[in-house]
């Protein structure tokens, strides 16, 4: 008998965006963003449910039109893992179920990398996952691109925005993309939004720090799956093309 826990998809959507106001109604294929995420996510076979989180009425119409679950969150929240927290709160997550923060700009989504990114939950003391792909040096360059230091045992040592490891070898040069989607344990879930926000934390503006900082363990998978996030409009386009492929 399988022990796999419960795990549940859960994709924040806020309508504001300093870089691209209205985001998850941009229409693609003649459906919204938050559409095409969730119809991907759904896909997962090892999710039992795909919910949406929004702070907006908007997108909270447009989800029940097309008969997408959501669920209406504060609008205040400090980072998308808040409003995740209080999503699956809302749709009564138990404390060792899984809940899944499912990018909801990621519209050409691989279901299988879900699968990848579930994979550790296996084991019972997994708390927390994420996935990495590999990059090269000229990409890792950028500070927009966060890096993973990954143990070889499947865990995270660090992230960063700088390009680290530091090459002084004259080894092979091997960076891994840090892939911004994760998975919890509902404990671990709970236990994020009681810490305060960590040194490292503040000074990367990379919210998983807090995690280590707290000696919590991340659960690193390695995927060959690529992103196609939607940052900005020009994006669309690009979008647009590998839907119409898929």
């Amino acid at each position: 008998m399988s022990t796999f826990p419960l795990c549940h998809g859960i994709i924040p959507a806020r309508y504001e965006s300093s870089r691209f106001p209205g985001k998850p109604l941009a229409e693609l294929l003649g459906k919204p963003m938050f559409w095409h995420v969730y119809d991907r996510a759904r896909q997962c076979v090892l999710l039992q449910s795909v919910t949406l989180a929004t702070d907006d009425a908007r997108i909270h119409a447009a989800a029940e039109k097309l008969g997408v679950p959501v669920v209406m969150t504060a609008p205040d929240h400090a980072s998308g893992t808040d409003r995740v927290l209080e999503a699956a709160r809302m749709i009564g997550v138990n404390e060792d179920e899984v809940v899944v923060n499912i990018q909801g700009d990621e519209p050409a989504l691989e279901p299988g990398m879900l699968n990848e990114l579930l994979s550790p939950f296996e084991q019972k003391q997994t708390m927390i996952a994420t996935l990495v792909s590999r990059m090269s040096p000229e990409e890792a360059a950028s500070p927009d691109r966060v890096k993973a230091v990954v143990t070889q045992d499947g865990r995270a040592l660090y992230f960063s925005r700088a390009m680290v490891p530091f090459d002084r070898s004259g080894m092979p040069e091997t960076y891994h993309l840090h892939i911004g989607v994760y998975a919890f344990r509902m404990e671990a879930l709970a236990r994020f939004g009681e810490l305060p926000p960590s040194p490292l934390e503040q000074r990367e503006r990379l919210e998983q720090l807090r995690f280590l900082e707290n000696g919590y363990d991340i659960h690193v998978t390695e995927t060959k799956h690529a992103c196609h996030g939607v940052d900005r409009p020009e994006d669309l386009e690009t979008v647009i093309s590998i839907l119409e492929q898929k």
